[in-house]
């Protein structure tokens, strides 16, 4: 098929180099995110497609783990590489590829010419002079057909201007030639003028793409292998289409995204056999450093042991950085309540193709201060200042710059008193599990009207108490706590006299003396659920008076209370449930209290039953009315499950308490910095109403 020498097409190809820059996600406080540098500087895809390796390498074979990428992400950036057709999204960048076309044609009296730039197409112009073609055909690069003829209509389908018996332009070759690459199925395209007793044919000369037999995955540490295989498996067996592993290297680099990890496609290209090599850079976190700042920014001396701030973070050497991981540690080390400030700074770590980190803290003030406040107790119920309470505190948050608090407080009430000593070491050094240890000494005294009301006057419970506690996280969501505690209580009158008996001549200790010493064994576990609406908590305690002096007493009381929440549509339901027993000789002022605020609503304090055993259930439906504000109809039921009279004294059997009894009601749910603010109105089944203050979810 001879050429014509007077029309002539000539290509040559051009490289574009796209850029990958997936947006930052930000866990920084008060400071500027600095983590959309190190993701811009993730290499660009670089190889193009070589057909001059022979892997033997079976299908879907990955090399993750023998792989360590030794180039910095910087190096990345600035060193020229080829760009692989692999890596352009087609639907939103330029094409990959474009032919610079130059058509000639011969006059004896006149040459005309016209040319396209080879920067790429450009707007034709209304003199560009046209070539009539008689017939369009799509070939191999040797000019002969194509074997698959699916192919050969994937060239033709994509044509737009080009078609049998049309006058075409320079311009309109050129963007067909684009068009056929952008199919994705072909690695190359020529333009090719024919000369034929018909007329000047148009021949475009392709170059199919390899039909995909394996991949070879490198440097993919965290990407689960499934993942990616499962992304190419379809294409097995098949011509490789640009277009689908660019959707491909799109989902993988969003796998990362998605995960807040420092990860993207590096590299693709086609090996001899129809291999795929992929490449995937991940950066590893080197070096974590503590940098301590003023307010002002500048560099400072700082009172907390680094150590001690190390030690909160998750994010150790080795990782692949995850910045959802960083803001998680950013939160930890916010939550010790020494730091006003906290913010992560990634870096590349020279050119070791990892990433150190640099966190920037900025203390507080001072550790330690005085405070003051005031609250409201539930237990009291009458009184012109019923309830009201005050309190001081002298504490430190950062003895020693290892994070331990100490604290001396005391409140003060109408009857309420407690004076307190407690130290608190958030993370024991040397333990490896996050166990915490608490010291306390406290000196109290708390109405014990709720049991044993007098109607002669007012009885108070005293109590000293000195104890330590261990508490660590042993599973996600669940803390666990043990401790041993010395505890010796008694009652007093109005006047601050001991007394061993009530009004009803009930007895006030179990041991008959003026006050009950014992030694107990305290366990509980927790679980707290991610503090939606519709999370569950749930806590189990036990208490077990151990027998160390013959005087002291014996018994094993268990609690157990649990919170659901579900959300319908605009409604929140919330249903809680609580539960306990006590067995063996215990002072009757511990027994169970039934009735309250948190607990069957629409009695007073106490007045529903007092026994050694107990259940009570709540069910609450609660509706948005006017920004914070929100309405709310519950009901509540509780019971002592007949349990009154084994109490030692029996003292809900002479204040006639019924044993059982449940409520019902409204009200309204104010949000506040203290948790919600509750004002409630409800009816019990005697008949009688009675208005309810609370603070935070019921108990």
């Amino acid at each position: 098929m001879p050429q014509n020498e007077d029309v002539r097409f000539t290509s040559s190809s051009i490289k574009k180099f796209p850029l990958f820059s997936p947006p930052p996600l930000h866990h920084h406080r008060h400071t500027p995110n600095p983590l959309h540098f190190i993701l811009q500087s993730f290499p660009k895809f670089s190889h193009p497609f070589h057909q001059n390796l022979n892997p033997k390498i079976g299908f879907f074979q990955t090399l993750s783990k023998k792989f360590n990428p030794q180039i910095t992400i910087l190096q990345f950036l600035r060193k020229p590489r080829n760009i692989n057709p692999f890596s352009c999204n087609l639907s939103n960048t330029p094409l990959l590829c474009c032919a610079s076309i130059a058509l000639t044609q011969s006059n004896p009296d006149n040459t005309a010419s016209l040319t396209a730039s080879s920067s790429g197409p450009k707007a034709g112009s209304g003199n560009e002079e046209r070539v009539l073609i008689s017939e369009v055909l799509v070939r191999n690069k040797d000019g002969e057909e194509l074997e698959r003829k699916d192919l050969e209509s994937e060239a033709l389908n994509a044509l737009k201007a080009c078609r049998p018996n049309s006058a075409l332009t320079v311009r309109e070759v050129q963007e067909d030639v684009h068009r056929i690459v952008a199919s994705g199925y072909f690695c190359s395209c020529m333009p090719v003028a024919v000369d034929t007793r018909d007329g000047i044919r148009l021949v475009f000369q392709v170059e199919p793409n390899q039909e995909f037999h394996g991949l070879v995955c490198e440097g993919a540490n965290v990407l689960p292998a499934r993942f990616i295989e499962d992304s190419f498996r379809d294409g097995y067996g098949k011509i490789v289409n640009i277009k689908r592993i660019d959707e491909i290297i799109i989902s993988i680099n969003g796998w990362y995204m998605e995960r807040g990890l420092f990860g993207a496609v590096s590299g693709i290209e086609m090996l001899s056999g129809g291999m795929i090599r992929l490449e995937v850079s991940e950066a590893e976190v080197n070096n974590i450093a503590i940098r301590f700042l003023d307010r002002t920014g500048e560099p400072t001396v700082g009172k907390t042991r680094p150590e001690t701030i190390l030690r909160q973070l998750t994010t150790k050497k080795g990782q692949v950085y995850s910045m959802l991981q960083g803001k998680r540690d950013v939160d930890t080390v916010l939550a010790m309540g020494i730091m006003e400030d906290v913010s992560i700074i990634p870096q590349p770590a020279g050119d070791t193709g990892k990433v150190d980190l640099v966190m920037n803290v900025v203390e507080r003030k001072s550790g330690g201060g005085i405070s003051a406040g005031g609250g409201i107790s539930s237990g009291i119920t009458s009184g012109p200042l019923a309830g009201l309470i005050g309190s001081c505190a002298i504490y430190h948050k950062n003895l020693f710059g290892r994070n331990q608090k100490l604290n001396l407080s005391l409140e003060r009430g109408q009857i309420d008193s407690i004076f307190r000593i407690n130290y608190t070491d958030p993370w024991i050094e040397g333990d490896d599990k996050r166990t915490s240890r608490s010291i306390m000494i406290q000196n109290s005294r708390t109405p014990g009207t709720l049991v044993h009301n007098q109607p002669d006057g007012s009885l108070t419970i005293g109590r000293v108490t000195a104890g330590i506690e261990y508490s660590r996280p042993f599973r996600p969501k669940w803390n666990g706590t043990a401790g041993v505690m010395f505890q010796r209580a008694g009652a007093r009158d109005d006047k601050g006299g001991p007394i061993i008996r009530d009004y009803y001549s009930s007895p006030l200790t179990a041991s008959g003396n003026t006050h009950d010493d014992m030694l107990l064994a305290k366990l509980e576990a927790v679980y707290t659920g991610s503090g939606d609406p519709g999370s569950s908590v749930f806590v189990f305690n036990m208490d077990q008076g151990l027998p160390v002096w013959s005087e002291w007493l014996v018994f094993n009381r268990v609690n157990a209370r649990a919170r659901k929440g579900l959300v319908l549509g605009p409604l929140h339901l919330l249903l809680s449930f609580s539960g306990g027993h006590v067995v063996g000789n215990f002072p009757p002022h511990e027994a169970f209290a039934l009735g309250g605020t948190n607990s069957v609503r629409g009695y007073e304090e106490g007045a529903v039953g007092s026994g050694r055993s107990y259940v009570v259930g709540c069910g609450e439906i609660s509706f948005p009315l006017m920004g914070p504000v929100e309405g709310a109809v519950f009901a509540d039921y509780g019971t002592d499950l007949a349990s009154g009279p084994t109490v030692p004294g029996d003292p809900a059997g002479p204040r006639r308490k019924p044993g059982s009894g449940y409520g019902c009601g409204v009200g309204i749910r104010v949000d506040s910095p203290l948790g919600p603010l509750r004002l409630e109105y409800a009816f019990n089944d005697q008949r009688t109403g009675r208005f309810h203050f609370g603070v935070g979810l019921r108990n």
